[in-house]
């Protein structure tokens, strides 16, 4: 007769038999969710100390404990540590190798505790460090623009409406604008963590324990806040995952707007920056090419973090409390996001610090394409008394003329203005030029060059 296979020592003493090999394929989860090794560990040594301030425990159980977890965090770290896919995640990996460290007092760990809200405090852990290295990562981005929104403060370049040139700003107004969207994503992130700053140690399965823990000191040790107010919250809730994953997506989506300017500006068509060697690759085929293939990869890697928001969001949308095993889901799209943010973000200040501008290719486009017919219209607004929308159909007059003389506002001749409107005198050639347009927008906000050093200067200030 064929020998019967033992149970799944995991599974319980209600089983008599094995998993079916696809079961315990599918249920497996070590592959990926080893990353939470140092946080499950951390979760452990506060449940043990807690244990035995409690008296659920004794000091020496818990003191063999602690031992025991460090060398495990030591045998990981250093490559030694033999992750067994039959004891299917992180938890079950780490508690059975420190019963073979310690014996039996590794079986006390888990009391009043469930591999729920271990999870679930595990994976905020994760989450919230996650949240903090990419804070890091943007701080030195923004640092990356600030600089360079110095070194071009009066650099003169056509704005774009429509990707149709516009009016004229700096260059360092326009990096500006970046790091205007990259402090909110930074304010995000300072939101995700105050909100999300609850520990969901001590829920148990579903409903709490009737051990007398200490949930705060839990939560304390962990550098939680205080303890979360609900246990079926508490297991079930993925929605710090869900905000990391959206504001993720938010920085995402200005990192890929930033990418696709650097990638047409670079272009020869643009002219108006280069990237070295470092941040462009050649053609396999054609020897003249440049391709600025990181700022193409920040863009094309967006579609990823996407992803994993609606991966996350699919899964958890018709889940009933408190947990299913569908959030064994909830881990992946989260590792994946931040791998990909980190990359984006280490790249795109790579490029920052990188470009060069060419500031003469970058005035002579501010120069074309009549950029400074909205201040023609402001003048005659301001001097003349005009509605504006009387001064809008005048200019655009004097524009097409410009256009049927292939000529800049400032080339046509007074006279010739005065044909279309006889009150204009010769001031109007003060506001014609780009440069004193450029000076003229010293709104709060504008483009002016002392505009801009005062915005930098107040950022760095911050």
């Amino acid at each position: 007769m064929p020998k019967k296979k033992s149970p799944h020592k995991m599974r319980g003493g209600q089983y008599s038999e094995s998993p079916a090999e696809i079961l315990a394929k599918i249920n497996q989860s070590i592959d990926f969710d080893r990353k939470l090794y140092a946080e499950d560990i951390a979760g452990s040594k506060a449940h043990a100390k807690m244990l035995a301030r409690q008296k659920i425990i004794s000091e020496k159980d818990c003191s063999a404990i602690l031992s025991g977890l460090d060398k495990i965090k030591k045998e990981i770290e250093s490559g030694k540590f033999m992750f067994r896919e039959e004891l299917e995640d992180i938890h079950m990996n780490i508690e059975n190798r420190l019963k073979e460290l310690i014996g039996d007092a590794a079986g006390r760990l888990h009391t009043a505790r469930s591999r729920n809200d271990q999870v679930a405090t595990d994976f905020r852990i994760w989450v919230r460090n996650a949240l903090k290295k990419l804070d890091e990562n943007l701080a030195v981005l923004e640092k990356n623009i600030l600089d360079r929104a110095d070194e071009h403060a009066k650099t003169i370049m056509p704005g774009f409406t429509h990707l149709q040139p516009a009016q004229p700003v700096t260059l360092g107004h326009h990096l500006l604008a970046y790091f205007e969207m990259f402090s909110r994503d930074r304010s995000r992130i300072e939101d995700a963590i105050i909100r999300m700053n609850e520990c969901p140690l001590g829920a148990a399965a579903l409903a709490g324990t009737s051990f007398p823990i200490d949930r705060d000191f839990t939560a304390k040790e962990l550098g939680f806040d205080r303890p979360m107010a609900n246990s079926l919250d508490a297991v079930s809730d993925r929605d710090f995952a869900l905000e990391y994953l959206a504001l993720g997506s938010i920085c995402a989506m200005h990192l890929s707007r930033m990418a696709e300017e650097i990638i047409v500006w670079s272009s020869p068509q643009f002219g108006f920056i280069r990237l070295s060697e470092k941040f462009t690759t050649g053609s396999s085929i054609m020897p003249q090419k440049r391709n600025p293939d990181a700022a193409e990869l920040v863009r094309g890697k967006t579609g990823r973090v996407y992803g994993a928001l609606v991966s996350l969001l699919t899964t958890m949308k018709a889940l009933p409390l408190a947990y299913s095993k569908d959030m064994q889901e909830d881990k992946e799209p989260v590792f994946l996001a931040d791998e990909t943010l980190e990359l984006c973000v280490l790249a795109m200040s790579g490029m920052v610090a990188d470009f060069k501008a060419d500031q003469e290719k970058m005035l002579e486009s501010a120069s074309l394409g009549f950029l400074t017919a909205t201040d023609l219209a402001d003048w005659l607004v301001k001097n003349l008394g005009l509605p504006f929308r009387d001064a809008h159909h005048i200019t655009g007059k004097i524009v097409a003329l410009a256009e049927k003389k292939n000529c800049q506002l400032d080339e046509i001749p007074l006279k010739e203005m005065q044909k279309i409107f006889p009150k204009i005198s010769v001031e109007i050639f003060k506001v014609l030029s780009v440069e004193n347009s450029v000076k003229s927008r010293n709104s709060y906000g504008g483009t002016s060059p002392e505009g801009v050093k005062k915005r930098i200067e107040a950022l760095t200030k911050e």
